[in-house]
């Protein structure tokens, strides 16, 4: 069987479902690569930020490679560290960077299937650690709406941002950001790694995309959906 007709089998069987809301994560669910993390050194080499706080946030991102430094702890940070910019500034800042370093990695069929859900009507959110500023980015070729991601997220303050969160959706903050909009939990879930596993685990069809081992084993072990997209070159 090809990739083409092992795809449009996949698709199908999640068009079948009729679902009334999904849910999809994006760093290496919808496209190839860490959006959040790439911007983040792309950020600093562009001079974004002062020496300073680049110095800190090496640092700082060293120790959480190191597992000094939680998770939600580490992606929280990655919004804050531009307080002080403008949140235009930021927003033509991502956009760039998607198109230069990552809108070549979006999964054809992935981008396909949100199009075909939103065409028929479901409701769809993208939920993210990576901050809000470079999902909005990549939304924009899947056509979900900025009111329909939630993302790590710093408060903004007469469009400038400031040291303070207003939420970072990962593992466990993931179902909490959805419930926290949603009436019930969504119909399907959709996404790629450990830090997806709450989300995975709040629905009826949870779908292990392009899977990380570990959640591969979960996946397996629970008789979850899975499905590798085709590696984009």
């Amino acid at each position: 069987m090809t990739h083409s007709s092992i795809s449009t089998k996949f698709i199908e069987s999640v068009l079948e479902l009729n679902p009334r809301v999904a849910a999809f994560d994006c760093d290496g669910t919808l496209w190839s690569g860490d959006a959040g993390e790439g911007f983040f050194t792309w950020s600093m080499q562009k001079g974004m930020v002062s020496e300073e706080i680049a110095a800190w946030a090496r640092a700082r991102h060293a120790d959480y490679k190191a597992g000094l430094v939680d998770e939600d702890v580490m992606c929280g940070e990655m919004c804050t560290m531009y307080r002080g910019l403008r949140e235009e500034e930021l927003q033509r800042a991502t956009d760039e960077f998607f198109e230069l370093d990552l809108a070549h990695g979006i999964f054809p069929e992935m981008r396909d299937l949100v199009q075909r859900l939103r065409a028929a009507g479901t409701e769809v959110w993208a939920v993210s650690s990576s901050n809000h500023w470079i999902i909005r980015s990549g939304m924009r070729g899947f056509g979900i709406p900025a009111d329909r991601i939630l993302a790590a997220e710093a408060v903004v303050k007469d469009g400038v941002v400031v040291d303070e969160l207003v939420r970072v959706p990962s593992g466990p903050g993931k179902p909490d950001a959805l419930r926290e909009v949603l009436a019930e939990p969504p119909d399907c879930t959709f996404g790629n790694s450990i830090w997806d596993r709450e989300m995975l685990e709040m629905t009826t069809h949870p779908f292990a995309i392009n899977p990380s081992t570990r959640l591969a084993e979960i996946a397996e072990s629970k008789g979850w959906r899975i499905y590798q997209p085709k590696k984009v070159k």
